[in-house]
């Protein structure tokens, strides 16, 4: 994708940055947008967390080692340096992975040697789950950090243990809204202003389908559908509620969740209506669909702001707005853990606690586009003043800032979560590409589910 830097006013956006497991085929957008820039890491014999106990020193300075993934922003905002200038004892290391899934792979194989870890390393949301569930005892616990309590209440949840145990402090999230095309709007005879389109679908996403039944009956153009692909609303509308797949015990609910059976139904629907380009999103023939007007929406979380931007071109700046969706919803975010063997640990968890304040989340935002986890850096000038200049000067800090708020205060993860998702994605095309009805495609995914969930 080659690496996007785009204007949000004065916000630049660096990347993507949503989990891999909530990707289609768990692509990585942040990672596919850094991955000519930066290097593969995370090999053995690299820093700390478990391969000496003594602390690693360079020039009389204590060595912290950080492994990364994408553009987590640490690095590229100049926050590294800027630390270490004014922590001189402090030498920081930081080794980034353009590849999430190459990352994890390699944490995994690090965690059960007990060996080549870093002193923090990077977690992304899609795997959070799976390392509460199965390796807690590796990192240290962050829940008596001073001044936690400045984050959305959901973000630390999402990697705390049954026990209480926090497994790494809040980086970016992935609140969502809906980017439309004004100028399709408008010759659909559709409002374009942006308080008038959030008006027609406020509260409901039932109401986001009947825009789209509005939008196909005055659209005057062929080959222009409503919104891409039915999977982005399913992922919206199962994202921003406390049960998805899992109950708390670990239990598998999704045949019996109102908010997945609920949210199969509405996408269906609008897959059956032919309101969607069918166009799964970062899959193949979507970016030239956002290029080249092909759908007129898309449910759209904050970091996806950036590649819309790159893929849509300088051609349709300002035809491309942003509204606020019907219910606030979350897609995507990081953490960053500090490992318990580490021999800096002190020095690790403040650097970590340093880099998630939210001064630092404000500024990242400011500097690279990367959205907030705290719920403090929400308020802050930087962020609540944010605008896209290519998005027709939308408020997404505001935007963006009030779904983070509407999510509900937990959020129950699984540890096949992204596997779960991706079969229910799959599922909605065989409706969209194969003309399966709604009941064949949910009977084949179910089974598709049980399977790999064995």
């Amino acid at each position: 994708m080659g690496t996007a830097r785009h204007r949000f006013g004065s916000t630049v956006s660096a990347r993507p940055t949503g989990p891999l497991s909530r990707f289609p085929s768990r692509l990585p957008a942040r990672a596919a947008v850094v991955a000519a820039g930066l290097s593969l890491v995370l090999v053995a014999g690299c820093g700390g967390g478990g391969d000496t106990d003594k602390a690693k020193t360079k020039d009389g300075k204590t060595v912290v080692s950080m492994g990364l993934f994408g553009v987590m922003g640490f690095k590229e905002s100049g926050l590294l340096d800027r630390y270490m200038e004014e922590n001189p004892d402090i030498v920081i290391e930081s080794d980034v992975s353009g590849d999430e899934q190459t990352y994890y792979t390699a944490l995994q194989t690090h965690l059960a040697a007990g060996s080549g870890l870093k002193d923090i390393q990077g977690i992304e949301i899609g795997r959070a789950k799976e390392l509460v569930d199965t390796q807690a005892g590796k990192f240290a616990d962050l829940s008596k950090t001073p001044g936690l309590d400045h984050y959305l209440p959901w973000k630390s949840s999402q990697v705390t243990t049954d026990d209480g145990k926090l497994l790494g402090l809040g980086t970016d999230i992935g609140p969502m809204a809906v980017c439309y095309r004004k100028d399709l709007f408008e010759q659909a005879g559709l409002p374009t202003e942006r308080a008038e389109v959030e008006k027609l679908w406020a509260g409901d996403w039932s109401k986001y389908v009947d825009v789209g039944g509005d939008f196909k009956k005055g659209n005057k153009k062929d080959k222009v559908a409503f919104m891409d692909s039915s999977t982005g609303l399913f992922n919206a509308m199962i994202y921003g509620d406390e049960k998805q797949f899992y109950d708390k015990d670990g239990e598998l609910i999704y045949n019996d969740n109102p908010v997945v059976k609920d949210a199969w139904k509405l996408a269906s629907d609008a897959a059956e209506s032919g309101l969607t380009a069918k166009l799964r999103q970062f899959q193949p023939g979507w970016d030239p669909g956002l290029a080249n007007g092909t759908f007129a929406t898309t449910v759209c979380p904050a970091w996806m702001l950036a590649h819309i931007s790159e893929k849509a071109g300088p051609a349709n700046e300002g035809k491309w707005d942003v509204a606020r969706a019907p219910k606030g919803a979350n897609w995507g975010g990081s953490f960053l853990g500090v490992m318990e063997n580490s021999p800096v640990k002190k020095e690790a968890t403040d650097l970590v606690a340093w880099l998630t304040a939210p001064e630092q989340q404000a500024f990242i935002f400011e500097k690279l586009g990367n959205f907030p986890s705290s719920k403090t850096a929400l308020d802050t000038p930087e962020v609540a003043g944010g605008k896209s200049a290519y998005f027709s000067d939308a408020p997404i800090g505001q935007i963006f800032g009030d779904a983070a708020k509407e999510i509900p205060d937990e959020q129950i993860l699984g540890r096949k979560d992204g596997t779960i998702k991706d079969t229910f994605s799959a599922g909605l095309q065989m409706i969209e590409t194969q003309g399966k009805s709604a009941d064949e495609a949910w009977k084949t995914t179910d089974e598709r589910i049980k399977k790999a969930t064995r």
